[in-house]
């Protein structure tokens, strides 16, 4: 009888102990996280499939010089790849502010004291077309799919979301597309910020010699807003 009771008691306790070893491994351990790529391809993919964006641009460590992009702000859309937005431009020791519009593959701006816009060459500003910035296969979505040696580092939150941060590098030769670029054999080094819930791109800071060969400047790119409805139509000229 006392054998019986014990070999139950035995039975009991290995029954409760399988239990909380499935119950801990059930709870102990968060979903496996994705690897780097993946968290870039759905970055990418979030960004080829909204129709628009807005986007905040700041910079530190921008040499002194002409044609130095500088800030800028307003929205991008595709299909078809448009822009609006303003930006700061640094022309020898003054920045200025213009208004950009880009339709149809054209660049329009408004310099500062004038009433119209015109067509402008956008090398002017240090930039290609704007246009591409978030159009699929170019721009930022590019750079996304062309991330080398992409490492995952700490979640961080960003107002109230938390987003998981990817570092890598960059061809020049992608960034120069979008953004000037004085030495594009030079690997651009990026960290990503997207956020876990919609892998969404919330923020990307590039570090490169945009401007000078040695000197490294670093533009912080924030897109927020994603599918809001937009109309961006040319200027009169």
């Amino acid at each position: 009888m006392h054998m019986t009771r014990t070999v139950g008691r035995a039975a009991a306790a290995l029954t409760i102990g399988l239990a909380i070893a499935v119950l801990g491994a059930g709870c102990s351990g968060a979903e496996p996280q994705e690897s780097p790529a993946t968290v870039l391809t759905r970055a990418k993919a979030a960004l080829d499939t909204t129709s628009s964006v807005h986007f905040t641009l700041t910079s530190q460590n921008v040499p002194a010089g002409n044609n130095r992009l500088v800030s800028g702000s307003g929205v991008a859309s595709h299909p078809p790849a448009a822009f609006q937005g303003k930006l700061s431009i640094l022309f020898g020791g003054a920045t200025v502010s213009i208004e950009v519009i880009s339709v149809g593959g054209v660049v329009y701006a408004k310099l500062p004291f004038s009433a119209t816009f015109q067509k402008t060459d956008p090398a002017k500003f240090g930039l290609t077309d704007p246009a591409i910035l978030v159009e699929s296969g170019k721009g930022i979505t590019r750079m996304l799919a062309e991330t080398t040696e992409a490492k995952r580092g700490d979640d961080v939150r960003i107002g109230k979301e938390v987003a998981e941060q990817i570092t890598g590098n960059v061809p020049g030769a992608v960034v120069d597309e979008l953004l000037s670029d004085a030495d594009p054999a030079t690997p651009v080094r990026a960290t990503f910020y997207i956020v876990k819930d919609t892998g969404q791109l919330r923020r990307a800071d590039l570090t490169a010699p945009f401007h000078e060969k040695g000197t490294m400047s670093t533009y912080a790119l924030t897109l927020d807003h994603y599918g809001e409805q937009v109309t961006i139509s040319a200027p009169p000229t």
